[in-house]
């Protein structure tokens, strides 16, 4: 989690709102530790929310009607900046599984 921290802090990513807010990562912090907490890790082949609790939390993805036509901006706004903090952190995740990979190849072959 911290590699991933120091990755997204690094690339200093900033969103901005339907209104011009800008969102740091104070105020993502809790999306990246969910995405964090709900992608699968190659040690254990599960997420660490089904390791420690037994099942994935629901993402506010599930709760969004596929059907519903009138939805408010920020809602959308949030949902927008959700996702790409999720795939932010999901590159993140594969970029350091990667290095990993590589660091302990290096290392041991």
């Amino acid at each position: 989690m911290e590699d991933i921290l120091r990755k997204f802090c690094a690339y200093g990513m900033e969103y901005k709102d339907h209104e011009g807010y800008t969102r740091d990562l104070v105020t993502l912090l809790p999306t990246i530790q969910l995405a964090y907490n709900t992608s699968k890790h190659p040690t254990t082949g599960k997420t660490p929310a089904v390791v420690e609790k037994g099942w994935n939390p629901l993402l506010p993805v599930d709760h969004l009607k596929k059907n519903f036509l009138i939805i408010h901006p920020t809602a959308k706004d949030f949902h927008d900046m959700w996702k790409r903090a999720c795939d932010t952190a999901a590159t993140c995740i594969a970029e350091e599984k990667e290095y990993n990979k590589q660091r302990w190849d290096n290392t041991h072959l």
